[in-house]
């Protein structure tokens, strides 16, 4: 029979026990071994039944184990010296309270998704890993973050295989009372909760969900409350799923209602309010409209309030695609804005302004969720130095007529906590050739210095790890896919040759991630018949680890997952090639330490950062990889390959994939497997334990988390913070004015004349040519403009490359029509074709960026051919 109602009945500890509570809702456990090692002891058997998860566990143990646990002096001397580690963890000063003056007393981090652990099923791929990441190394730096997401009830799906290797999709009901989760109340017990108007007079309510991340408290947004009517319950039932409308409720309730719920958090913690708010991809852009309406309630005008605004945001874009940005019907948007819905108190034109797509080639009718991001946010990044440029190029249009490189958008690569991903036995060894202290410090804070002792360790001590960890892959491996068969259908007697399955003195290769199309799951299958010669080869054998998800909506994706499945069940490779299905945390965790190699083969430039390479190399794991992402960024051959890319515009897609896989089975075939098999003079293979060696020592320090959030906190969150206390309601009316002063009077401003003391369109390196220009100003002043000299070599269409800005001086005042001279130096510091041009620009001390207003003069052809523009 089916229960009518379901109940969480939770333990009742012995005091003695009581920190146990305490460290199972503190998700620091997740990345703390010892605190895990102490839950295990609670109850070892029941500690691998419940997934790792201390709630569980605790849910679960019997009162006479509790009992016994209570009189255990030996067990409560390790528990007293957990809690105490975990507060001096919560309350002492980290690298954060070290630094200057001048740090934002609190920033908030919105994102769809957040990775923290298997315990905490909020995630669907390597966004929501980021996320978690960024979260779990802010705590460690004692960043004070206020994370912000929502709750889904149905988590991300599940994933199965029917008989014939079809993806199959299940979506366990998730109850928050059973998840490391407290309910945020009122001071009077009640829940607390934020509302959202939408049209007809209904409301979308939420309740707030506390998940303590360390230091860092991460509030998620349940709409599955009783108050609700049915629709607006099910608005956060599952992550990237619904039609439009339902996407777009999603984004409203996380950007305007977490916006809502850090200021319900504040009040009744007295957590410091936010300076910074930064926004992890598109998808809470509308944060930013629900920070103008607070300042708009507080008597400020929409525009000063949007300077405001923009000053304290911070937007993070990840995807290299238009086509993976979230764009609404402008309808859509515009009936659930406005004085029948939500923010009555502004516009509903202003709201639509800022998401459309105003530039050449884009939608006129669509609201685009990453172009409003960015007109919020003064200050923008990709998440690789190459994602950087691409993400410059496919938002140029926003700045029209400034150079891609000139678009302001920088970079910050993504890093990855390392105590989460990286191997108990890995952090064991380092422990013992440093230290405790000086690991974890490694782990956390990085800096070269702390990872150069690797070079210390014995070449016997790596090999041997390295074993041990691919030896524990392959009985991960051979239960997971005995589980997996089973679930196909197959009976125990059908299943013998398991036990086979994966060799532990095999080289072994890792891949895993989402199954997009550009991800190229099945690259590895261009050509069968070579495939299984490098399976089967019979002295330098490789073993394939393959895992994915593909999205429920893309039926493209499963069919390459069957593909690849109905491959791997070939029972002449299905000892050598394994497709694990439910690819989560709790299997990457496993997966990572135990391969040798990590094979990437995205699309380039698809991949906008791509981390799953950089947990693996934590683990003394080498790279094999498109020059994409961060391994465009940092690829040495000392520690890696590169596969060689046919990425040309005119290159066929079909001829593109078969000349890359033929790329890959030739690294593999006379590079990776000979240098994994050949044995120096002491019986081991060291050239690729040097490999490792120097995955870690160089690697190591560079793809960590605490160096990505470090480097926010210092180019993004400091001068974010600076602009926002700049940005007081005076200044920000006044940067408002001048904006629009600027922009009604730019048509009026011009280059009219430039000549340059240069004699012929020849010239010797080091020769300084002195430039005079005459420009017209309108009704602007030289206050309002900077006028610059931009020099740099020139291509064949005399663009210039590489360029060099000089700003000019005024000399002397306006003449009589209002032009205004302007002089400087111009140094020809380069040989060969070299070229020069003058432009106009608007200037503030409050813009982050003289791109900002995307406005700009240049000569006419005219003018420019009459001061001879390209030097020979």
């Amino acid at each position: 029979m089916k229960a009518i109602r379901r109940f969480t009945v939770r333990p009742v500890l012995p005091d003695p026990l009581r920190p146990l509570s305490d460290l199972a809702r503190n998700l620091r456990w997740s990345w703390h071994a010892e605190t895990r090692d102490l839950f295990q002891s609670v109850w070892p058997e029941g500690w691998a039944g419940s997934g790792g998860d201390p709630v569980r566990l605790l849910g679960s143990v019997r009162p006479a184990r509790l009992a016994e646990l209570a009189g255990d002096r030996r067990f409560l001397r390790r528990l007293t010296a957990a809690a105490d580690d975990l507060d001096d963890y919560l309350t002492g000063d980290r690298w954060y309270q070290e630094q200057t003056d001048g740090l934002p007393r609190a920033v908030a981090y919105f994102s769809p998704e957040f990775g923290i652990t298997a315990a905490l099923p909020q995630y669907s791929g390597g966004l929501g890993i980021l996320a978690g990441d960024h979260l779990k190394a802010a705590s460690d730096l004692g960043v004070p973050l206020i994370g912000v997401g929502l709750l889904y009830r149905h988590g991300y799906f599940r994933q199965t295989l029917s008989r014939d290797g079809w993806q199959q999709e299940h979506y366990p009901v998730l109850d928050p009372n059973e998840l490391p989760l407290t309910q945020l109340k009122e001071a009077d017990g009640t829940p607390a909760q934020v509302s959202l108007a939408l049209p007809g007079g209904k409301a979308l309510r939420a309740r707030i969900w506390l998940a303590q991340v360390g230091r860092v408290p991460l509030l998620l947004l349940d709409s599955d409350v009783e108050e609700n009517e049915l629709g607006e319950r099910g608005v956060t039932d599952r992550l990237y799923g619904g039609g439009s409308e339902h996407r777009l409720l999603q984004e409203m309730l996380l950007g305007i209602g977490g916006v809502r719920a850090v200021r319900t958090y504040c009040r009744l913690t007295g957590h410091a309010g936010p300076e910074v708010f930064h926004t992890n991809e598109g998808h809470a852009g509308f944060l930013g409209l629900e920070r103008i309406a607070e300042l708009c309630a507080d008597g400020l005008d929409f525009d000063p309030a949007l300077e405001a605004v923009r000053g304290g945001t911070v937007f993070t874009t990840h995807t290299p695609v238009p086509a993976g940005i979230d764009r609404f019907d402008r309808e859509l948007v515009g009936r659930h804005f406005g004085p029948d819905a939500e923010l009555p108190g502004i516009d509903v034109q202003r709201i639509l302004a800022l998401g459309m797509e105003t530039y050449p080639g884009g939608e006129p009718n669509l609201f685009n969720m990453a172009v409003m991001g960015l007109r919020l946010a003064q200050r923008a990044n990709g998440v690789s130095l190459l994602h950087g440029q691409v993400s410059r190029s496919m938002f140029a249009g926003l700045w029209p007529g400034f150079d891609p490189e000139e678009v302001p958008i920088t970079s910050v690569t993504n890093g990855v906590h390392a105590p989460t991903w990286v191997a108990p036995e890995v952090l064991r060894l380092g422990a013992r050739q440093v230290g405790a202290q000086r690991t974890e410090d490694a782990l956390t804070v990085g800096g070269s210095e702390r990872w150069d002792s690797v070079a210390d360790i014995p070449d016997q001590e790596i090999w041997e790890l390295r074993r041990t960890l691919r030896e524990q892959l392959v009985l991960e491996v051979r239960e997971r896919l005995r589980v997996s068969w089973r679930q196909r259908g197959a009976g125990n007697a059908e299943l013998g040759w398991i036990d086979g399955v994966l060799d532990p003195d095999v080289l072994t290769i890792g891949f895993a991630r989402r199954v997009p199309s550009y991800k190229r799951l099945t690259l590895m299958l261009r050509d069968r018949d070579r495939l299984m010669e490098l399976l089967l080869h019979p002295e330098h054998p490789v073993q394939l680890v393959v895992a994915g998800k593909a999205h429920p909506a893309d039926d493209g994706g499963k069919r390459l997952v069957q593909e690849l499945v109905r491959f791997t069940d070939d029972p002449r490779v299905r000892h050598r090639i394994v497709f694990l299905p439910d690819y989560g945390m709790a299997m990457a965790q496993k997966l990572y330490p135990g391969c040798d190699v990590w094979l990437n083969n995205p699309l380039r430039p698809l991949e906008a950062c791509g981390t799953s390479g950089m947990k693996a190399a934590l683990n003394g794991c080498l790279n094999l990889s498109v020059l994409d992402g961060w391994w465009d960024e940092w690829f040495q051959p000392d520690f890696g390959w590169a596969i060689p890319t046919a990425d040309g515009a005119g290159t066929d897609p079909d001829r593109r994939d078969d000349i890359e896989a033929a790329a890959l089975y030739d690294l593999l075939e006379q590079r990776v497997a000979p240098r994994f098999y050949e044995q120096g003079r002491a019986g081991l293979p060291d050239r690729w334990i040097e490999m490792v060696r120097q995955t870690l020592s160089l690697l190591g320090p560079k793809v960590l988390a605490g160096r990505m959030v470090r480097e926010y906190v210092d180019r993004l969150y400091v001068p974010a913070a600076q602009a926002h206390r700049a940005l007081t309601p005076d200044t920000a009316s006044e940067l408002a004015a001048w904006k629009s002063r600027v922009r009604a009077a730019w048509s009026g401003v011009s280059v009219d004349h430039v000549e340059t003391t240069a004699t012929s369109v020849t010239a010797e390196l080091g020769t300084t040519v002195g430039l005079r220009v005459r420009v017209a100003l309108g009704s602007l002043t030289p206050d309002d403009v900077e006028v610059q000299a931009v020099s740099g070599r020139v291509d064949a269409e005399d663009r210039i490359t590489d360029a060099t800005v000089v700003p000019l001086k005024p000399a002397g005042t306006p003449d009589l029509e209002g032009r205004v001279l302007y002089e400087g130096p111009l140094s020809l510091d380069r040989t060969g074709p070299y070229g020069y041009t003058v432009r106009i620009l608007p200037t503030h001390r409050l813009l982050a960026s003289a791109a900002e207003l995307g406005l700009l003069a240049v000569p006419s052809q005219e003018v420019g051919e009459g001061a001879g523009m390209v030097l020979r």
